[in-house]
Formats: C-alpha cells, structure tokens, sequence
C-alpha cells in the first residue's frame, strides 16, 4: 500500500498535485482504494473517495507503527555532485537519518550560496519520496547549506567527525555506549578529505576524531556505513 505524508486536520480531504498524480497515472488507483497517509507522525488507513483534478480520500482506520530509531541523528555532509548528493539523501533517510546539514567545505567540489533555495526544495522532495518508499513517519530535515565554521557551536550528545587519520578512535568504541535518546552527528568530508585546519577546528569543538577501519571509503559510502552500524546496535 502506497504512503503519502499529507498536513491537515479533516476526516476528509484533498492530496496534493504530485500526489494525485502518482496515484492516478502511476499507481492507477481507483475509488475504494485504500493508501496510507501520515499525519503529524501518526499513520492513518484511508479510503479514495474521489479522483478528480485533484485525489480526495477519507480516514478509516489509525495504525499504531513505530519505524524511528529512538535516537536523533544528523549527518552533516559536504556537498557533492548532484547524483551523489541524491544517492546520500534517499538511502540515509531508508537508514533513519533524522537531519541532514549540507556543508560547505574547502576541497568540496560543489560550492553553493547559503541563501540557496532551488537545491534545498528539490532536497525535501526526495526525502519526502524516500519516507513514502520506507514506510517512514517522519520525512528528515533538511538544514539549510551551513560552512563548515558553524557546526562548532551544535548541541549534541556524540559528535563524531569522519576521518581518515591513523590516530583516530574506531567508531566502534566511539558508538559503545547507550544511544537511545541521544542526539548524534557524524561529519562526513568531500571526495578530497578535510583539511588539517577544519579537522582542528571540530576536534577542538568537541568532535570526536573517528575512524572507520583500514579502508577509505567514498563521501557517499561513509555516511550510508555509519548509520548501518547504528541501526545494527539499536537492533530491537
């Protein structure tokens, strides 16, 4: 059954464009089908009552389902060329990434102005579809493009930066202890790595020099490895 994250508050009511669209030409429903639809974090059962220019449909039934991770995560990538960036964006939010920052970054390939609107849009709208797809009940955030500069004043439990120098801790001694509950970000570096001056920069922050074994992996690899091993730990 097809998902759709819609915002109201009737018993009845109208879906959007795209997605009447995809339950017309794409999914060919018909009235009486059913769909599920997440409202403010809570999923419904709900019948289509009209296909019109635009789908209308009824709740029935509300469906208690718990898809989180119990805890908050956020990862702050360096922005990539667009197919990488989509690739980060659709499989992290199958993963449960709760937030993701795009960050400037030194050697970052891309360079995009923070008051960047166009990206960021296109950004939600594969997120949004990505939640539909994993049966999520929370589309994740997306931040607006911060530098690297402001990620030294963020709140979190476990600050974990991404790392390939020898001397940094595993993430697997980093990751040990209890995380249900906790707020954690992981920064993950360009197809060029951090410069010494932004490793300095975090590390004196409160990041966590973290490495991820023998291997270097690729930006779009690294985040993708890292939420895998969370969800391995958290496994219920």
């Amino acid at each position: 059954m097809q998902r759709y994250f819609v915002d109201t508050k009737e018993d009845i009511f109208t879906l959007s464009n795209d997605d009447s669209y995809h339950i017309t030409k794409v999914m060919r429903n018909k009235i009486g089908d059913k769909v599920e639809v997440v409202i403010d974090k809570e999923l419904y059962i709900c019948e289509i009552v009209s296909l019109d220019k635009q789908v209308s449909v009824k709740k029935l039934e509300k469906i208690e389902q718990d898809s989180e991770l119990p805890c908050y995560v956020t990862i702050a990538q360096s922005l990539v060329k667009e197919q990488k960036m989509d690739l980060i964006l659709q499989k992290s939010c199958e993963l449960g990434v709760s937030e993701i920052i795009p960050i400037n970054t030194t050697r970052s390939v891309v360079k995009l102005d923070k008051k960047e609107t166009k990206k960021v849009d296109r950004w939600n709208k594969i997120l949004k579809e990505a939640s539909e797809q994993s049966k999520r009940i929370v589309i994740p955030k997306i931040n607006e493009i911060l530098d690297i500069k402001d990620l030294a004043n963020l709140d979190y439990d476990i600050k974990i930066l991404c790392t390939v120098n020898e001397l940094s801790t595993s993430i697997k001694k980093v990751l040990s202890k209890d995380l249900n509950g906790a707020k954690i970000i992981l920064v993950i570096g360009p197809e060029g790595g951090f410069t010494d001056k932004e490793e300095e920069l975090l590390i004196n922050s409160g990041y966590i020099s973290t490495s991820f074994g023998n291997r270097v992996l690729r930006t779009e690899t690294a985040s993708l490895y890292a939420l895998s091993i969370i969800n391995y730990i958290l496994m219920r």
